[in-house]
């Protein structure tokens, strides 16, 4: 059985940087939240608050990416063959997940206080609001970029974005309790940031769930992978495939090739070098184990149920 490895051009993500500006949006996620609580609770801002909670997920969603930063950096080892790989996407999936929780309580909330509006201290939640922007905004700058090619990242970066976009709903609606004494706008507004919170964690919850679940990732179409293979000579057939994504990085490939001969050990070393340059530059698909096959007799079909 052939397995190769192929690591070329691939977009590694800085741990030691990753680590370092997670670490900065932690601490400046704690600090909002403590002055987000105590604002919330002097003005009697359900937004404020409810902010403060999202904020608090925040803290929660960077510590878990922080920690799976650290882990997926551990090597593999006899009782973990794949190490901590898969960290960063149980991560993405927790995190995710969270997104959608905190959003229904918001939601919850914010139909109580609609039904039971209360005067609120518009100046603190203005303030508070400004300076959650811009903790916030900062902290979205310094994970964007490792947001666009690791899920784990995205997540996090996905808590910070959704949390500073409900900072300035927050403050839109402090600006018209001040000037115009709409006081049900605090509600209404938390109302429309539960609503976005789903629709953001929605999709990453999908992604990580269909990661966790080893599906095929929809950039493989697996007929082309097989018909591209079996004009390799002296390929026959391939089938019993299985594609999936093992982390942000690494796309696995098994499967059995039925060969046309009966051909040598030392042939099919060089065959296999072939369709792993062909799945990778084709494909993209880094990690190639082959078991070869020649007039064996079982199922020829693409997908076996195992």
């Amino acid at each position: 059985m052939g397995h190769h490895h192929y690591h070329h051009g691939h977009s590694h993500a800085h741990p030691d940087l990753k680590g370092r500006n997670l670490l900065i949006s932690i601490i400046l996620n704690i600090a909002i939240t403590l002055a987000q609580v105590v604002g919330g609770l002097l003005s009697g801002s359900l937004a404020l608050l409810s902010d403060a909670l999202h904020n608090f997920s925040d803290v929660l969603s960077l510590v878990i990416s922080y920690g799976a930063t650290k882990l997926g950096k551990k090597k593999a080892s006899k009782h973990r063959t794949f190490g901590y790989k898969r960290a960063e996407i149980l991560a993405a999936f927790i995190n995710a997940a969270t997104l959608v929780v905190v959003a229904l309580i918001l939601m919850k909330e914010a139909v109580e206080r609609l039904l039971d509006p209360q005067q609120i201290e518009s100046n603190l939640v203005i303030w508070l609001a400004l300076i959650a922007i811009a903790g916030n905004g900062f902290s979205v700058l310094l994970l964007k970029k490792d947001a666009d090619h690791n899920m784990n990242m995205k997540s996090a970066y996905l808590h910070l974005l959704t949390d500073m976009m409900a900072s300035v709903a927050v403050f839109i609606g402090g600006i018209l309790m001040k000037f115009y004494q709409i006081y049900w706008v605090d509600a209404i507004l938390t109302m429309i940031i539960g609503v976005y919170l789903i629709y953001m964690g929605y999709d990453l919850l999908k992604e990580s769930t269909k990661v966790l679940m080893l599906f095929t990732p929809k950039s493989v179409v697996i007929q082309d992978i097989v018909e591209s293979i079996c004009t390799i000579e002296p390929v026959k057939n391939v089938h019993h495939v299985h594609i999936w994504q093992l982390n942000e990085e690494e796309l696995h490939m098994e499967a059995h090739v039925d060969f046309k001969n009966d051909i040598k050990l030392s042939e099919f070393d060089e065959i296999l070098e072939k369709i792993e340059e062909h799945v990778y530059h084709k494909h993209g698909i880094n990690h190639v184990n082959i078991q070869p096959e020649f007039d064996k007799c079982d199922s020829k079909s693409v997908i076996v149920q195992d």
